[in-house]
């Protein structure tokens, strides 16, 4: 493989696990803002429950955002092998959830996960040798 493809190959794997993360991660934290959905249901009904979801910031643009990281893993199966694509953009997406988790969201990360995060980034190695 060329340089060139080699580096389109890294941006492209790069763009679906950024793209993924920050969706996951805002997602998240949009949840968390919201609340109790079961209480804000019994409250407002179904439809306030929706609303409440709908309404918060952070949670458009983690749709979006992972919108745009399912469109990247599109354009990426069409143009490169997807027995390296799927692999890595999904395993790295474990890691850089984990990192995010812990910075973003101040989530305990454990000691297993960490290991699991070097095994996986091994594994991705593994796989662009």
């Amino acid at each position: 493989m060329d340089p060139h493809t080699e580096l389109a190959t890294a941006a492209m794997i790069a763009a679906i696990v950024l793209t993924a993360t920050a969706g996951d991660i805002l997602t998240v934290s949009a949840m968390r803002n919201v609340g109790d959905l079961d209480r804000i249901r019994a409250e407002r009904g179904l439809s306030g429950a929706a609303v409440a979801v709908i309404t918060n910031g952070r949670f458009g643009l983690g749709v979006l955002c992972l919108a745009l990281s399912f469109f990247s893993l599109l354009f990426a199966f069409s143009h490169r092998d997807l027995s390296l694509i799927g692999p890595a953009a999904t395993s790295l997406t474990f890691v850089t959830n984990a990192l995010a988790a812990k910075i973003f969201l101040r989530e305990n990360v454990d000691r297993r996960r960490w290991i699991a995060a070097i095994f996986v980034c091994c594994g991705v190695a593994l796989l662009a040798f």
